[in-house]
C-alpha cells in the first residue's frame, strides 16, 4: 500500500511538473508604430535576459529609437535617444550565443561590436532567418545572442522594416520606442 502511494505521488509530481509553463518573462515594446510583445528566454540566455530586464526596470529604453533599419535583415534599437545621442549603458555582458537559439524571423538578439562580449543595451529583432548570425564555434564564430521571440506584433515589426531610411540605414522619420515594460504572460 505504501509503495502504491509513493508511485502515485511520483506520478502526480511528474504531472504537475509537466503542467508548469516554461514561459519566461514577457515585455511589451511600445513604439510610435504600435506594440510588440516579446517573450524572453531566461532558461537559455540568463545573463542576457537579466541585463535586458535591468534596462527595462530602470526605464532605460524609454524614449529611445529604432536607429538602424535594414528591410531584409533586422530592426535595431534601444541605445540611442531621438537626438541620436547614445543612452547610458551598463557594463558589457558575456555573449551567450552558444545557447542553441537561432537568429530566426521574429527573434530578439543583442547587438554588439566586433568584440563578442560587448553587448550593453542595443537589441535587434530579426525580420528574416539570419543563420549567418548564429554561433558557429571557435574564433570568429561567436555569433549574436538570441534571448527571446516576438509573440505578438510582428505586423508592427514589418511596418517598421518598411520605413524609408537614409544611406546609413537610419529611418528618415523617427521610430520611437516609447517604453518597454514587463507584463504578465497569458
Amino acid at each position: 500500500m505504501r509503495r502504491a502511494f509513493l508511485v502515485l505521488g511520483a506520478v502526480g509530481l511528474a504531472f504537475l511538473a509537466g503542467c508548469q509553463s516554461d514561459a519566461g518573462p514577457v515585455v511589451v515594446i511600445e513604439t510610435s508604430m504600435g506594440n510588440i510583445k516579446v517573450e524572453l528566454n531566461e532558461r537559455d540566455a540568463p545573463i542576457t535576459v537579466k541585463n535586458f530586464l535591468r534596462y527595462v526596470d530602470a526605464k532605460g529604453y524609454d524614449d529611445t529609437i529604432f536607429h538602424r533599419v535594414i528591410k531584409n535583415f533586422m530592426i535595431q534599437g534601444g541605445g540611442m535617444g531621438p537626438d541620436g545621442k547614445p543612452k547610458n549603458q551598463l557594463d558589457p555582458i558575456k555573449n551567450e550565443a552558444y545557447n542553441g537559439l537561432a537568429n530566426e524571423r521574429g527573434t530578439i538578439a543583442m547587438a554588439r561590436t566586433s568584440d563578442p562580449d560587448s553587448a550593453t543595451n542595443q537589441f535587434f529583432i530579426n525580420v528574416k532567418d539570419n543563420k549567418n548570425l548564429d554561433y558557429k564555434g571557435g574564433k570568429g564564430g561567436e555569433g549574436y545572442c538570441v534571448f527571446g521571440k516576438v509573440i505578438e506584433g510582428m505586423e508592427v515589426v514589418d511596418r517598421i522594416r518598411q520605413v524609408p531610411t537614409d544611406s546609413n540605414d537610419q529611418p528618415v522619420e523617427t521610430v520611437l520606442i516609447k517604453s518597454v515594460r514587463r507584463v504578465e504572460p497569458k
